[in-house]
């Protein structure tokens, strides 16, 4: 089915079930519980981990296949929401034609800075990727400001000039972005008992393109492209000796990572019609990059699962605060109260980066193939101690053996 192997068939209907599910499966806690605090099942979250799931495919495309470490790839994602929001100001708000153009925008740009930094590999590479990346964050945060907007960013007005729809409603305000007459903020509720789900139909556009980007991923890792991409990856100087040119092959997993970035800066446009420089700083580009490693750097799945967990930890693990602290160890007298909010103090809240970092630095010791690689320990000590229950049943039913 679709061209896939039965392994890789069912990774991808683990996605879909997940994606399609996000509402209930984000959403454990009951409405006013203290747990509560843990529920992730709202629209702009959700978008989020999914957004940010097809950047991570991408850049893992050209991370975990080749082995080259980009440290500026935010910058195609900012170039694909700057290029999304010029479409919505000129043309119309149907999200589909500005994520066109965001793509092929941003695919233009990677061509260029790929064709240069391809030149060199290693630590070089990286350098170069970075300093095309500062240098296109500041030409949009100062010297491109009538294109850029500059340090605002780039916004809808009521006086576009948009050529395919109204500047504005008839009740005077700007359009929002839509597919085909559905509103990408349009949700609906389901309310059972304490809980509530939401729906959002710019949260299952995402989650729509997010799975066709991941079949693509798949598609790419299993292909002869992907194939040589690995041996690149392996031993890219015994390549180069038998006469082999690896670099088209090099560009093209660029430029497609590059195309997946401006989805994704496209599909954050068309959920916001905001594009700023922020979205093009090395932070951003590092981000993506502990993404995927967290998750398993060179898997299918394990970008996805890196995504999800730093921006659950982002929005989440972050908003815990002392009251909330407070109100979790109220049971235990006041001074040992104090004194456990005391130590937690320093891991919550504003200081969410810290235990972020501490699990990074404890998934890298001790399981450098990522959040993938955890799971896989978890099924083979699970298979083992199920064939040794069997095992034993065996001998008990065949003592004489």
């Amino acid at each position: 089915m679709f061209n896939l192997s039965k392994k890789d068939l069912s990774l991808l209907i683990l996605v879909a079930v997940l994606t399609l599910f996000a509402p209930f499966i984000l959403n454990p806690f009951p409405a006013g519980s203290a747990m509560a605090q843990f529920n992730a099942g709202y629209p702009d979250l959700m978008q989020r981990f999914v957004i940010f799931g097809i950047f991570a495919i991408g850049f893992n495309i050209l991370f975990g296949l080749t082995g080259y470490l980009s440290f500026g790839h935010a910058a195609f994602l900012g170039v694909g929401s700057y290029a999304a929001v010029w479409m919505f100001k000129l043309l119309s708000m149907n999200v589909i034609p500005a994520i066109l153009l965001a793509v092929i925008v941003s695919g233009l740009f990677s061509l260029l800075i790929g064709f240069i930094s391809l030149r060199r590999s290693g630590i070089y590479f990286s350098i170069l990727t970075l300093a095309f990346a500062q240098m296109m964050f500041a030409l949009a945060y100062s010297v491109l400001t009538p294109v850029t907007g500059g340090e605002t960013g780039l916004q809808l007005a009521l006086n576009d000039p948009r050529i395919l729809g109204a500047s504005q409603t008839p009740e005077g305000n700007i359009p929002v972005p839509g597919l085909f007459g559905l509103e990408m903020r349009d949700s609906a509720d389901l309310v059972i008992g304490s809980w509530v789900f939401t729906f959002n139909v710019g949260y299952y556009f995402c989650a729509l393109v997010l799975l066709a980007s991941f079949y693509l991923s798949i598609r790419i890792f299993r292909s002869p492209f992907g194939m040589m991409l690995r041996a690149v990856k392996s031993n890219q100087q015994r390549m180069n000796y038998t006469g082999l040119n690896t670099r088209p092959y090099t560009l093209a997993a660029f430029v497609i990572s590059g195309m997946y970035a401006g989805l994704a800066g496209g599909l954050m446009a068309s959920m916001d019609p905001l594009a700023g420089a922020e979205r093009m700083q090395w932070t951003a580009s590092g981000e993506v990059v502990l993404m995927t490693i967290l998750g398993g750097a060179g898997t299918l799945i394990g970008p996805v699962l890196g995504a999800g967990f730093i921006k659950y930890f982002e929005n989440i693990f972050s908003k815990i605060n002392d009251n909330v602290l407070h109100s979790w160890f109220s049971f235990l007298p006041d001074g040992l109260e104090n004194a456990v909010v005391f130590i937690i103090h320093p891991f919550i809240g504003k200081g969410w980066h810290l235990t972020l970092g501490i699990l990074f630095m404890l998934v890298v010791i001790f399981l450098p193939g990522g959040l993938v690689e955890g799971g896989q320990r978890i099924r083979g000590w699970l298979r083992s101690r199920k064939s040794k229950d069997n095992g034993s049943a065996s001998h008990e039913t065949n003592p004489a053996e």
